[in-house]
C-alpha cells in the first residue's frame, strides 16, 4: 500500500550555509521533502546539489542553518547516526567496496540492522528490482559494468531500510538502456512509497520521476515548484545551464 504525502515534512532544510575554506558552496538553501514524495535538485555543475546531499548525510558540516529529519535536528550528528535514524545515501561515483563481492556490499548496506528476516526480505526485494545482482552475487563489485555498479549502489543504500533515500547522479556513467532500467526501478520504489531526494544531471528524466523540484544556481535556490510546471518554465533551462537571466 502506498504511503500518502504527509502534511509535515520528513526532511526540512532552512537557511543552510556550507563553506569550503573561503568558498561559499551553499548560501542559505531552504527546501523540504514530505514522506512518500520524490523531490529533485537540478542545476549546473557546481550549483551545490551534491554538497546539499552530503550535508544532509553528515559528510559536510554546515556553517549555519537547520536540518531536521522527522522533527529532530541532525545538522551536528555523525553520518553513522544519521543512517541509523533512517537516511541512506547512494553517492555520486557509487563508492562501492570494489574488492568485495556483490553479496558483501549488500550485507554492509544492512550493517546497522538486527532484523535478519527483514534483511533477507529486502535483499529479495532488491533482486526483484535488479535481477542482475542475484546473478553476480559472488562477483567482485569492482569488476561490474558501470550500470551494474550503479544498481548495486542503489540496492546497498536500500538495504539500510531507509525512510529517506538520497540519490546523487544515478545516471552518471551509465549506458542509456540501463539508465532507463534504473529509473524504472526508482519509479517502482516511488510507487511503493519510498521518499527520495534526487540529484540528477539529466533534467528531463529527473523531472519525470519527481513530484517537485528545486533549481540551484551557485549555491542558492532560484526556482522551485511542481515538476510539470518547471518542465515548461524557461527559467529552469536558464538556471540549469547557468545562463544569465
Amino acid at each position: 500500500m502506498l504511503e500518502s504525502i504527509s502534511p509535515a515534512p520528513l526532511l526540512a532544510i532552512d537557511g543552510l550555509e556550507v563553506n569550503f575554506g573561503a568558498v561559499r558552496a551553499l548560501k542559505g538553501v531552504s527546501l523540504d521533502v514530505h514522506q512518500g514524495e520524490v523531490v529533485a535538485l537540478v542545476g549546473a555543475n557546481g550549483a551545490g546539489k551534491s554538497t546539499t546531499l552530503r550535508t544532509v548525510s553528515g559528510l559536510n558540516r554546515p556553517k549555519a542553518g537547520r536540518i531536521a529529519f522527522a522533527g529532530q535536528s541532525i545538522a551536528a550528528r555523525p553520518p553513522a547516526e544519521i543512517v541509523s535514524l533512517g537516511i541512506s545515501h547512494a553517492p555520486e561515483g557509487r563508492r562501492l567496496f570494489g574488492g568485495l563481492t556483490v553479496a558483501d556490499n549488500l550485507r554492509l548496506g544492512a550493517c546497522t540492522r538486527r532484523d535478519r528476516d527483514g534483511v533477507a526480505r529486502d535483499q529479495d526485494r532488491m533482486f526483484a528490482l535488479f535481477p542482475i545482482l542475484k546473478q553476480r552475487l559472488s562477483q567482485l563489485a569492482g569488476t561490474l559494468s558501470g550500470g551494474e555498479q550503479q544498481q548495486l549502489a542503489l540496492a546497498r543504500a536500500m538495504m539500510a531500510a531507509p525512510r529517506l533515500l538520497l540519490l546523487d547522479e544515478p545516471s552518471l556513467g551509465v549506458a542509456p538502456l540501463l539508465v532507463r532500467h534504473i529509473f524504472e526501478a526508482l519509479a517502482e520504489l516511488k510507487r511503493q512509497g519510498m521518499t527520495m531526494l534526487l540529484v540528477e544531471q539529466n533534467i528531463a528524466i529527473a523531472l519525470d520521476l519527481a513530484d517537485r523540484a528545486y533549481v540551484l544556481r551557485t549555491g542558492r535556490v532560484v526556482l522551485s515548484g511542481r515538476s510539470a510546471e518547471l518542465t515548461a518554465n524557461d527559467k529552469v533551462a536558464q538556471a540549469y545551464l547557468g545562463a544569465d537571466e
